[in-house]
């Protein structure tokens, strides 16, 4: 600051700068769109991360969007690009997030090397009770997708440049963060061009590039959170479920009710992930157990518990609240939940025989152990999520009562196991719901417990969620004596920093 010639070339490349930021934001304003039931993207605000905003519009407003005619295939060096988007091209000079499509749909040397990344190290981090047999295809189907879809490719770059960034100790760096910029900015411009597909040709003509999209929904979402930003989870998620339901409604006069449409979607799908599928007639279509450690029962009766609480709350608004049927339900769910938890926690644990394969030799036993890890966890990893799911009925039924005798037992199950019993510490990013449950009706003789769960866990970035969690709870925390404690619920712990987050 001379006061000089320098100064004011300084000021004048800060103007230009600014001025550079702004156009960028306002060339970066891609957004989805919702009308009814109908999903589209159109503008939308990057902000620091091209990320969705928590607004929707009901107008399509982007020039990229009239730009788009689905016309002729888009063929890259020849090649088809992918089902989602085979059918459209772009006019001339049009661009998406600056770029040519065809230089973003390009296969890149280093791509493989992030997509190797992410299936080697990230996938195995996200999703580590995911071990499919390497005799079935493993999880070559997944890469299979990210190779012959733009579309989750770019989602999954965005993911792989910003942890191996971290690996390197090199996200700080300006170039680096340029290109998460960049990556994101690609992968959002490939959502829109492949739903303008969807939405001029019909979704089931495009079914799995539908299912793609809302794939790569969740995979920037999981983004976003990894990135420690939070305000737009309602709007990735709401995004995704417009389309998964437009999806379902577009099958649904196959047959009666939601299963008979999932289960028509799946088939006509024909993909190698059957091996997440259940074959009994009576269990629900996916095994989540081999993807997220907790047992299909359990999740089937949160959701139950959820259905009952939104019940409850229309009653109240209409002020015909008929509480013996409210107890009624909810003892059902309970008593179903018990008499399984009783029988879960009898069970001894058990784990897989010693492997004779040749496979077994290769891997010097890694791969077997790496298994055995993941299997000998379900079963806690279900009892917490039980646990945590009779607290929150107790909430639905009787109110914020965290001195009842019951809610205290389930809380301290909780934390035992997730303190002592599941291994590795980092699985808690896997259980982060029944976490921040327990915590926000946690004794504050063990706030320094969960505290202390918390920290040791490392770096933040990689744990957004339970940084997340901790942060909901100390304010719950804070304000044990609030006025409003009476009418407290999860909704309104889960709200107390704004928007809605999504802990998983």
């Amino acid at each position: 600051m001379d006061g000089g010639v320098r100064q004011e070339e300084m000021t004048e490349r800060l103007k230009r700068e600014v001025k550079e930021m702004a156009h960028r934001r306002r060339e970066g304003d891609r957004t989805v769109h919702i009308s009814g039931d109908r999903l589209s993207f159109g503008a939308a605000t990057t902000a620091e991360l091209a990320v969705l905003p928590q607004n929707y519009s009901r107008v399509l407003t982007s020039p990229t969007y009239d730009a788009v005619q689905a016309t002729t295939a888009v063929h890259n060096h020849g090649k088809e690009l992918c089902p989602e988007i085979s059918t459209v091209r772009l006019q001339r000079n049009c661009s998406l997030s600056s770029k040519n499509v065809s230089e973003i749909v390009a296969f890149r040397p280093s791509d493989s090397i992030l997509l190797m990344f992410y299936v080697e190290y990230l996938l195995p981090f996200l999703f580590p009770f995911y071990n499919p047999s390497l005799l079935q295809g493993g999880r070559a189907w997944i890469l299979e997708m990210m190779i012959n879809s733009p579309v989750v490719r770019q989602a999954t770059l965005c993911q792989s440049f910003y942890f191996l960034s971290l690996e390197r100790g090199t996200v700080n760096d300006t170039e680096a963060w340029k290109t998460v910029l960049t990556q994101t900015r690609d992968a959002f411009g490939m959502l829109r061009f492949a739903l303008q597909v969807i939405e001029k040709e019909g979704i089931t003509k495009h079914l799995q590039g539908a299912v793609r999209i809302i794939a790569s929904m969740m995979q920037v979402q999981r983004f976003e959170v990894a990135t420690l930003n939070f305000n737009n989870c309602r709007a990735h998620l709401n995004g995704a479920l417009a389309l998964f339901r437009q999806l379902l409604d577009s099958f649904g006069a196959v047959g009666p009710g939601l299963r008979s449409s999932f289960s028509t979607v799946m088939s006509r799908l024909r993909s190698s992930s059957l091996l997440l599928h259940t074959d009994g007639a009576d269990e629900p279509p996916i095994n989540l157990e081999a993807v997220v450690g907790c047992q299909n029962w359990v999740l089937v009766q949160i959701g139950e518990i959820a259905v009952l609480d939104a019940w409850k709350q229309r009653c109240k608004r209409a002020g015909n609240l008929d509480i013996m049927e409210l107890v009624r339900c909810a003892t059902v769910v309970k008593d179903s939940l018990e008499a399984r938890l009783t029988r879960l926690e009898s069970e001894p644990v058990t784990t897989p025989k010693e492997s004779s394969s040749l496979l077994h030799v290769l891997t010097g036993g890694d791969h077997c152990q790496n298994s055995k890890v993941s299997t000998t966890q379900t079963s806690l990893v279900t009892r917490v999520w039980a646990h945590a799911a009779l607290v929150y009925l107790s909430i639905v039924v009787s109110g914020w009562q965290p001195a009842s005798a019951d809610v205290r037992y389930h809380v301290s199950r909780i934390i035992e196991l997730l303190a002592y019993r599941i291994s590795p510490p980092a699985l808690l990013r896997t259980m982060v719901w029944p976490f921040c449950v327990a915590g926000c009706l946690a004794e504050p003789a063990q706030e320094m417990l969960l505290r202390g769960m918390t920290m040791a866990l490392q770096p933040p970035s990689v744990f957004g969620t339970v940084r997340k969690a901790l942060e909901i709870m100390e304010n719950v925390w804070r304000n044990r004596d609030a006025a409003d404690v009476a009418i407290r619920d999860l909704a309104t712990c889960f709200e107390s920093q704004g928007d809605l987050v999504l802990l998983v």
